[in-house]
């Protein structure tokens, strides 16, 4: 009996595995697709840019709040408003990257909680609960 049991619990982790691994690969190519359009529209002019080429050698150096105000670099989120500009529709694709692992544990909580393995289905929630929170600005300290 205890032979069946483990089976069972090792097929049960290889379905796991294989539904976070087949997430994170769809997320992660989704996010690198992402990269390289953004730029191939950047570089071959698609997409203009929110700060111009012949403005940037006068800015390159500048510290970071002088270069914020100069260009009127949103921050935080805000980049999302001007995200359809050439130099900043790249962060489209690393925001898709830094969040891909959501989905993987997502797909993760329904098969622990159909089990019944809350410790695990909880850790899931907080772990997405901490990324999310991260992710939402909200613990910048003023910044």
């Amino acid at each position: 009996m205890s032979n069946t049991h483990t089976s069972t619990n090792a097929q049960e982790q290889q379905l796991e595995a294989l539904r976070y691994a087949q997430l994170l690969d769809w997320g992660t190519r989704l996010g690198v697709l992402a990269l390289i359009a953004s730029f191939a529209a950047y570089v071959f002019g698609v997409l203009t840019p929110h700060v111009p080429l012949e403005q940037l050698p006068s800015v390159w150096n500048l510290p970071v709040d002088a270069y914020l105000r100069q260009t009127a670099t949103p921050t935080g989120w805000g980049w999302v408003a001007l995200a359809y500009k050439g130099d900043l529709s790249g962060l489209i694709g690393i925001s898709i990257l830094a969040g891909c692992s959501l989905p993987p544990l997502l797909g993760l909580i329904p098969l622990y909680l159909k089990r019944r393995d809350y410790v695990y289905a909880g850790i899931c929630a907080a772990v997405i609960a901490v990324l999310v929170l991260a992710a939402s600005g909200v613990l910048t300290g003023g910044h």
